[in-house]
């Protein structure tokens, strides 16, 4: 049996064949070049070929689905610890400090001292912040944790365009 190569018809076939192919490996070519994009590269200069690509992205996804998992864990913790305080802290009185701030002021540097409850964990950031905003240069912030008691000290100096008397107000009106 003999195969007619001349037939028009078989040489348009083929011709689409090899044309929907090369659009494929195209089509392909561009989604592997998208997904190399979004995964981080450490080794950016050296050229990694495709199977160590996938590769790189496969772990990198089965990373990112380790620490979803973990935040998920952390967060339900940190819900459910919060609940079990507010159940606590129904049954025994016990209800959390109310921050106390005291600032000295020491020609254009300031002090300030923030006692709070150790469950009030965003007073301080929300203190820094607010200095920040007023143009405040912190040098220095510690804290230290003596029973359920915080101690924050922060040191910072002034700007000669801020008033002390408006950072001092600022901070002295969560008191």
């Amino acid at each position: 049996m003999e195969i007619n190569n001349n037939n028009p018809n078989n040489f348009s076939s083929r011709t689409d064949r090899k044309l929907i192919e090369r659009n494929r490996r195209n089509q392909m070519k561009a989604l592997y070049s998208e997904l190399n994009s979004l995964v981080p590269h450490y080794n950016s200069r050296e050229s990694i070929s495709l199977p160590d690509q996938l590769g790189e992205a496969a772990n990198y996804i089965k990373r990112l689905q380790t620490n979803l998992e973990r935040m998920k864990q952390r967060k339900d913790s940190l819900i459910s610890g919060g609940q079990s305080m507010n159940i606590a802290s129904s049954r025994t009185g016990f209800s959390p400090k109310v921050p106390q701030i005291q600032i000295h002021e020491m020609g254009s540097s300031l002090v300030i001292g923030l006692t709070t409850d150790t469950h009030s964990r965003f007073i301080f950031n929300d203190t820094i912040r607010i200095l920040h905003e007023e143009g405040a240069d912190i040098v220095n912030a510690s804290f230290s944790v003596v029973g359920n008691t915080a101690f924050h000290t922060i040191h910072l100096t002034v700007g000669w365009g801020v008033n002390t008397r408006l950072s001092w107000s600022c901070c002295h009106q969560d008191s």
